[in-house]
């Protein structure tokens, strides 16, 4: 009779100690479960920036090709919009109104027949929830042009 008494408090005991250790268990699954869900939307948030970096890239290639020649050396002054590509839109505007020297090659004739014209092209990809997110690339173009030809 003895026996069966301590029989019953031991299962009692153990019982207690299972749900404990299942207690534990369940929080730590929890918490790994909450920690790969923020790991996942981190990794994804840096692949929109990546593509969004790639995207503005692209959008930035063909507005120099698109306005590449007398377009891009005749920009008058100010801003100029230079469309909306793979969701991101680019601006042009003249850096200097009048030829300036060329960094490339400083001597490029004896005569002096060659200067510059220098342009910026902006282009601004939104990326994220909500589009949130900005990424600006800024691009420099300098165009080389017959010295005191029209448009500068």
């Amino acid at each position: 009779m003895e026996m069966e008494m301590k029989m019953k408090k031991q299962k009692g005991i153990v019982l207690f100690f299972s749900l404990i250790i299942l207690l534990i268990m369940t929080v730590i699954g929890v918490a790994l479960a909450v920690n790969s869900n923020q790991s996942i939307r981190m990794a994804g948030a840096g692949s929109e920036r990546v593509e969004a970096m790639a995207a503005a890239h692209g959008a930035q290639d063909s507005v120099i090709a698109t306005n590449a020649g007398t377009l891009l050396t005749n920009l008058s002054p100010g801003i100029t919009p230079a469309g909306t590509m793979l969701g991101v839109t680019s601006t042009m505007s003249p850096l200097q109104l009048n030829d300036v020297g060329c960094q490339r090659n400083s001597k490029a004739s004896s005569a002096n027949l060659i200067s510059c014209r220098r342009s910026e092209i902006i282009s601004i990809a939104a990326f994220g929830r909500n589009n949130l997110g900005q990424l600006t690339i800024v691009a420099g173009v300098e165009q080389e042009v017959l010295t005191g030809s029209a448009g500068g």
